[in-house]
Order: structure tokens, then sequence, then C-alpha cells
């Protein structure tokens, strides 16, 4: 009776939430006439600046599986094979004519632009124009294909369920495949609801999750598993059924999906609208932040600097080396990381988090040697620590090896961050860009000296409340797990 009555109300929920998220009429008709015209003016300059091209819309509004609301739209250049990617600055000079002052030019794999047209913000992605995934130049040579073989396969009861998906996932925190959030990405939402059919079949799947999901909807590797567990190491692999050699899963960092399987499994033992629209984080009053950061316990280590000027998946990809960098410093000198993230908000401001179990660590280590049966290893040690100043004592066998004790260098973290990063910290790790604007200044902060910043910048105050929070927003509700 109680499964009959969650699925009850499991089937509520998805009714009232697609009811939101599902485009109007009206809406469909406004987005899909604008993207039109778009790409008919953006064709005709290209063509009269005698370059052989066509513009098309991809992403979720040519597949119909966009959220109400959303203005965001894929446009593509497609040239013919017969250029080459020296073509793509004049595409773009043509894209620069025709969307006005509210542009930027932005890089993945090769430019492209980002700009802002009558509010819908636009993608401007020259590509060639490719037959099969083998002829791919780029990878985003594959995408209109991808659009092709979602429209082919995705009915509209099926549209409905990609939309309640990713509504789901944008309430977890785990969609988008942008290197900032390393989700799930809308064609992979898309290869879900094709293999699984629906929304809640996707949660129950990924709920039983144990070690790895394998997604083959071509039958590729059938019969080839072994083959196949070889070129994808990933713990969720989705081959793309248009490239046999991808994974569409690939960003997904293992963090998010098991973020995912967490969810899901939450959502289903305890239904509720929370995890399609968590409640919005209301920040802490500083004085209530101070006090919070006081009694929490361990030291948080705010490293923050400049704006650094990069397009988002370039800044992000250094922010996440840098920090995985300076993580591997911190532990290497004795200091134990509790937990750490970079953060920035892409306009005035970048930091590292790193919270430690503690600031300060003793003077002194105990460092072991070599076992007593590996002589000239033991020759080395003695040879190394026996007169050596930092040694406080030793070297005396412990549990038939040699162990010493001895002074560390730093006993302080942030006294390690100033010493190492005085040069940009390029020595330790830390990416080119990030590098460079440490070279220009950085602060350190400790706990409650942030306050300051945590006042000026309302995006950071709200992340840092949710970070001192520790829990995702849609466990607040969750009784049942």
């Amino acid at each position: 009776m109680e499964q009959k009555n969650e699925k009850r109300i499991i089937k509520e929920i998805c009714t009232k939430v697609l009811r939101k998220v599902t485009p109007s009429e009206k809406e469909k008709e406004e987005v899909l006439q604008f993207s039109k015209n778009l790409a008919k003016k953006l064709t005709k300059k290209l063509q009269s600046s005698a370059i052989r091209a066509k513009a098309h819309v991809h992403g979720s509004v040519a597949k119909d599986t966009w959220l109400a609301g959303e203005k965001d739209i894929d446009m593509f250049v497609l040239l013919p094979k017969a250029y080459t990617k020296e073509i793509f600055p004049k595409v773009l000079n043509v894209v620069k004519t025709l969307v006005g002052e509210k542009w930027m030019e932005a890089y993945a794999e090769h430019p492209y632009i980002k700009a802002e047209v009558e509010e819908y913000k636009i993608d401007f992605v020259p590509c060639f124009k490719i037959e099969r995934a083998e002829e791919a130049i780029s990878s985003v040579d594959r995408t209109p294909l991808h659009t092709s073989y979602i429209k082919r396969n995705l009915d509209q009861q099926a549209k409905n369920e990609v939309r309640l998906l990713k509504r789901f996932m944008r309430g977890v925190d785990t969609y988008g495949a942008e290197i900032k959030v390393g989700g799930f990405s809308g064609y992979l939402c898309e290869l879900l609801i094709l293999r699984y059919k629906s929304f809640v079949n996707v949660l129950e799947a990924f709920a039983q999750h144990k070690k790895r999901i394998v997604i083959d909807a071509e039958g590729y590797y059938k019969g080839r598993e072994n083959e196949l567990e070889l070129l994808f190491k990933e713990p969720l692999v989705t081959v793309d059924p248009v490239d046999r050699g991808r994974n569409v899963a690939s960003a997904v960092q293992p963090k998010k999906l098991y973020t995912f399987v967490a969810a899901a499994r939450a959502f289903l033992g305890n239904p509720n609208t929370t995890f399609f629209y968590p409640p919005e984080t209301a920040a802490l009053p500083a004085e209530e932040l101070k006090q919070k950061l006081a009694k929490h316990g361990s030291t948080i280590i705010f490293l923050t600097f400049e704006k650094v000027d990069a397009v988002p998946d370039i800044l992000w990809g250094q922010l996440y080396k840098s920090k995985r960098s300076l993580h591997k410093l911190i532990q290497l000198n004795g200091f134990n990381v509790l937990r750490d993230v970079p953060w920035g908000d892409e306009k005035t401001v970048n930091m590292f988090i790193f919270e430690l179990e503690q600031r300060f660590i003793s003077l002194v280590k105990k460092h072991f040697g070599p076992p007593l049966e590996k002589k000239n290893e033991c020759e080395k040690f003695l040879l190394k620590h026996v007169k050596s100043p930092n040694t406080v004592s030793g070297p005396y066998i412990e549990g038939g090896r040699w162990a010493v004790e001895i002074r560390r260098k730093y006993t302080d973290a942030v006294v390690l961050l100033k010493d190492k990063l005085r040069d940009g910290g390029r020595s330790t790790g830390v990416a080119e860009q990030i590098s460079q604007k440490l070279r220009e200044g950085f602060q350190i902060f400790v706990n409650e000296e942030i306050i300051e910043v945590y006042e000026k910048n309302s995006e950071f105050a709200r992340f840092l409340t949710e970070f001192l929070s520790g829990k995702p927003r849609w466990l607040e509700n969750v009784q049942q797990y």
C-alpha cells in the first residue's frame, strides 16, 4: 500500500513540475520564430561576405527539450569541408556585425561568440558540415548529427520526460557539462530517457548503481564488452550513438554522478518538489557567520585574488588544476585537508578555500626509513639523517625499520602558502594564468577574517553559507534515505 502511495505522489509531483517546465505554445512560437529569423539573417550576411555557409539552430531549442523561460540558443554555422579553420575568424566577424555590442569572443577547441540579442543568450559556433562522426575535425562538428539522432528518436512524451530529468538535475545541482559544473549535459539527459523510457525509470536505474553503468544504445560493443572496458574507464559510460569512440558521459565528475545517485534514492524514498525546486539559500547575517566560523572547530583558509581574463571553461579548468596542486602541497607538508574548493564570480574575484583540521601543526614529525633488509637504502637514510641539523631524535629502530624525528620546515599553513605562492606557485603546479594573477598579488584570510569580502559579495555570501552547512539543499526536507 505504501509503495502505491509513493507512486501516486511521484506521479502528482511530475505532473505539477511538467506544467511549470514545459514552454507554452506562445513561448515555443516566439523562440522558434526568433531563432529561424536570426539564422536566415546570419546566412544572408555570410553569403554576402562571400562565405559559403548556412546558419542552423541546434541544442535543446532544435530538439524541443528546453525548459520554459530559458533563453539559450545554440546557433551553428555549417561550413563545407573545403574550408580550413582559418575561415573561422571571418565567420565570427560577420556574426559581430549582426549582434551589435553585447558579445564576447570565447574559446573551446576553436573560437566562438557568446552574445545577447533581444534578451536571448546565443552561442554562435562555426563548424564543418559532416555526414559521419569519423569526418569530424573538431568535437562540435558532431553536434548536428546529435540533433538529427535525437529528433528521429524522441517522441513528444519522451521530450516531457527529458524536461523532468533536466529540472531534477538542476535542482540537485548535477546539470551542466561545462567544467565549472562537471555534470550531465542536455544530450546525455536525452540519451538516458531514450534508454530508460521515463524520468522515474532513470532514477530507479541510478538508485541501484553499485559500480558502473554502461549504455550502448546502438550495440556497437555487443559481444565486445571487454573492449569497451579498456576504452572507457569512467564509472558512467554512454556510448555516443553517432560516434562509437566517444563516451557522452566523460565530462560527468564522480562527485556529480554520486550526488545524482544519492538524490535519486532520496526522492524515490521521500518524493517532494524540493528536489526540483530547492529553497533559495539565504546568506547568514554577518554576526551569525562570525559565530558559526568561531564554533566550526576547523581552520578555513581563503586564498583570494583578482579576476582572471579567461572564458569560463578555461578559467575553471585552471582553477581546478591549481586547487589540486595546492591540496597536494598542503598535504605533503603535514596538514590534513578536510575539504577544498575553488570559487569565483567570474567578474571580480576568485579564491581557493581550504578547510583544514588545524592551521598549526607540531614542530616535530616522525619519518620512517627503509626496512633493515634493504641494506643500501638503509645506508643512504643514515647518511642523510645521522648528522642533519634537522634531526631531533634518532635514527632508531622501530618495527624492523629505521625511523627518525625531524623538524618540519612549515608549522603554519598560511606561512606555507605565502612562501610557495610568492612567485605565483608555478613550481608547485599552479596553472599558468592563475600563477600570473597570483604574482600580481593575493590575500589570505582565515576564518572570520573573510567577513569583509562576505559583506561585499552577496553571491559569495550565499556560497559560503552553503559551504558551512555542508549538505545539499534538497536534503533539508528528506526524512527517509
